[in-house]
């Protein structure tokens, strides 16, 4: 990860400085304009970090109206590589601690995305409300249900079922997202090409989960996840 930092360095500083003029101007900047620049930015790090990332799925994104993607958590890249696989305008609900990074505060303030702070109940659910209010209005979330992602690598964790509430509220379509190898980029000492997979699944429309508790969500689609996984890794290794 160092490394990628030091070499996109300058590219860094730019886009920083960038985010914040953007920041200050508003309105003036829509969502797409802030998203291609997102994706620029992605993309650089992703050629100075030697990273490829394969992905799948994106014809099953609903292709009107907000929805909320739920993925397995492994590390830093994670956002970046369903970002970078991710066609349309998409945000990010991020751990107000790890929020406040430099990069990561700058990033999340040009995507607009939401700080979650895990410490205080009362703005938990006011961020929640929020979400829920803007997938409902059209826009699209990323969420990692599993919190932390220390050692995750290819093994799924609890998901929690207090992060669906964004998606059961606002009655929007859940997409399931698989990732593999996401840990390898900003988790390896080493400076060869590494390959990422970003895998999105067929959207659970509120009319199929609308009865069933954020318990039994939360297990509908972390099955779905390790099952794409589990096709995908033993695909890989018969090769």
């Amino acid at each position: 990860m160092c490394y990628v930092v030091v070499v996109s360095l300058p590219f860094v500083m730019y886009y920083l400085v960038k985010a914040q003029m953007i920041e200050r101007c508003g309105k003036r900047f829509p969502e797409e304009r802030r998203y291609r620049m997102a994706r620029r930015c992605i993309r650089i790090m992703m050629h100075n970090g030697k990273i490829e990332t394969e992905s799948t799925g994106q014809e099953l994104l609903p292709s009107e109206g907000g929805y909320v993607m739920y993925s397995n958590h492994q590390g830093k890249y994670d956002t970046l590589g369903i970002m970078a696989s991710h066609p349309t305008p998409c945000t990010i609900v991020m751990d107000a601690g790890r929020s406040h990074l430099p990069i990561a505060g700058s990033f999340i303030d040009l995507v607009k995305g939401q700080r979650l702070d895990k410490t205080d109940m009362k703005k938990q659910m006011k961020t929640i409300l929020k979400i829920s209010d803007e997938v409902r209005a059209g826009r699209r979330y990323i969420v990692f249900p599993e919190g932390g992602y220390e050692n995750n690598r290819n093994e799924l964790q609890e998901f929690l079922p207090g992060s669906f509430k964004c998606a059961t509220r606002a009655r929007a379509p859940i997409v399931p997202v698989a990732i593999i190898d996401s840990y390898k980029p900003f988790g390896m000492n080493s400076l060869r090409r590494v390959k990422t997979q970003v895998h999105f699944l067929k959207p659970i429309l509120f009319e199929e989960y609308c009865e069933m508790t954020t318990p039994q969500i939360a297990e509908l689609v972390k099955g779905k996840i390790e099952a794409e996984i589990h096709v995908r890794m033993k695909a890989r290794n018969a090769v």
